[in-house]
């Protein structure tokens, strides 16, 4: 039977997996592969395995129950791979990687951070600060500008959207990231114009939280910052 993999631990981590049901339905029994120095968290794989909602949190449960006891490298939902042999194959091939990454992650936990900013007080920032901007947007508004007057005025828009957001996002993680042994960004979606994921150690926690609540009110109520965390360290895998 094919076989699910969970993640990849030390060998002398607990591994205390009694009782800790896995993905489908009836939930799989978890079990370990083990090779010399390295550990997999398995179950066996259900035939028709989907990212249902009761799937995905039995996934992140077994992580979240993993991590209680020490450092996990954890795979994302639904890594299925032959049977035992051939995960304790990879855990022996790629020994010396899994361990560097379980050092770099020992003691840490990922924060993921995402941002955005209320258009309409975007564009009332930028047409009270950008006096072509204003310009531009009388012009048209007094019915006696040049047809192409919009045009000029969207990219000139679009333009310091980028920059403002730029400058924001960047501002947002430096400080931020002297409480991060890792950081990792990724692309934003939708109307964020941030989405990064932070590798913090368990001693600066409160810190880095309380940073980061700083920053929110500091921004103020145009800006929604959407902190997700503490979360098994995918991002740094």
């Amino acid at each position: 039977m094919a076989v699910y993999v969970y993640a990849v631990v030390e060998r002398t981590h607990p591994q205390r997996l009694d009782d800790v049901p896995g993905v489908g339905d009836p939930p799989t029994r978890l079990r370990a592969v083990h090779a010399e120095k390295l550990s997999a968290v398995v179950g066996d794989a259900p035939e028709d395995l989907r990212p249902k909602r009761r799937d995905l949190a039995a996934h992140h449960a077994v992580q979240e129950h993993l991590m209680e006891d020490g450092t996990v490298l954890p795979l994302q939902f639904g890594f299925v791979t032959t049977d035992d042999d051939a995960v304790r194959t990879v855990l022996e091939q790629r020994a010396e990687w899994f361990l560097e990454r379980l050092r770099a992650l020992e003691g840490c936990v990922e924060y993921n951070l995402k941002a955005s900013q209320d258009e309409d007080a975007l564009l009332r920032q930028i047409l009270s600060e950008s006096e072509e901007a204003r310009r531009l947007n009388d012009e048209i508004r007094s019915g006696n500008g040049a047809p192409n007057l919009p045009v000029m005025l969207g990219e000139l828009v679009s333009g310091e959207v980028q920059a403002r957001e730029g400058r924001t996002a960047a501002a947002i993680v430096e400080s931020l990231r002297g409480f991060a042994r890792e950081e990792h960004t990724s692309q934003p979606l939708g109307d964020d114009f941030l989405n990064v994921s932070f590798l913090v150690e368990r001693e600066k926690e409160k810190p880095f939280l309380a940073t980061e609540r700083e920053l929110a009110e500091e921004l103020g109520p145009d800006y929604d910052l959407r902190l997700r965390g503490p979360l098994a360290a995918y991002s740094f895998v």
